[in-house]
């Protein structure tokens, strides 16, 4: 694993540690679409994650948090740390792109509902990082 994608998994992880406060993980991950010969053997983990950034993107800004584009850059600068190519990165953008486009269908507003969820995903994001870096890095 490159060094700079670990250190920004590692930054990754705490920030969604910070921005909310810990919740039970009641929802099972999205399998992720089987590998080919250009994968990473944490690409699964890698595209849940992109999906939880998506989806907190849009959550967020539904429910006031003033971040602006702040979930985008995180996925902006995990795609120029890792620096996938072809399938692999359509795959990783496609899942940041289902994970802000489903809560956009079913959220119009903040409810209770799509806070729990923010919770649910901030710790779930910050799991994952914490994992993929725990288990990759060198």
């Amino acid at each position: 694993m490159k060094k700079w994608l670990v250190q920004h998994l590692k930054i990754l992880a705490a920030l969604l540690c910070l921005a909310a406060p810990a919740a039970a993980q009641t929802s099972a991950p999205v399998p992720a679409a089987p590998p080919d010969n250009a994968s990473a053997p944490y690409d699964g983990e890698l595209q849940r994650l992109a999906e939880i950034l998506g989806s907190l993107q849009y959550l967020r800004t539904i429910c006031g948090a003033k971040e602006g584009q702040k979930w985008r850059a995180e996925m902006q600068a995990l795609i120029d740390a890792e620096a996938p190519s072809g399938e692999r990165r359509r795959r990783i953008v496609a899942r940041f792109n289902s994970g802000y486009r489903g809560f956009e269908q079913t959220y119009r507003t903040c409810t209770p509902a799509a806070d729990l969820a923010i919770r649910r995903y901030l710790d779930e994001g910050a799991k994952i990082a914490r994992e993929v870096t725990a288990r990759y890095a060198n």
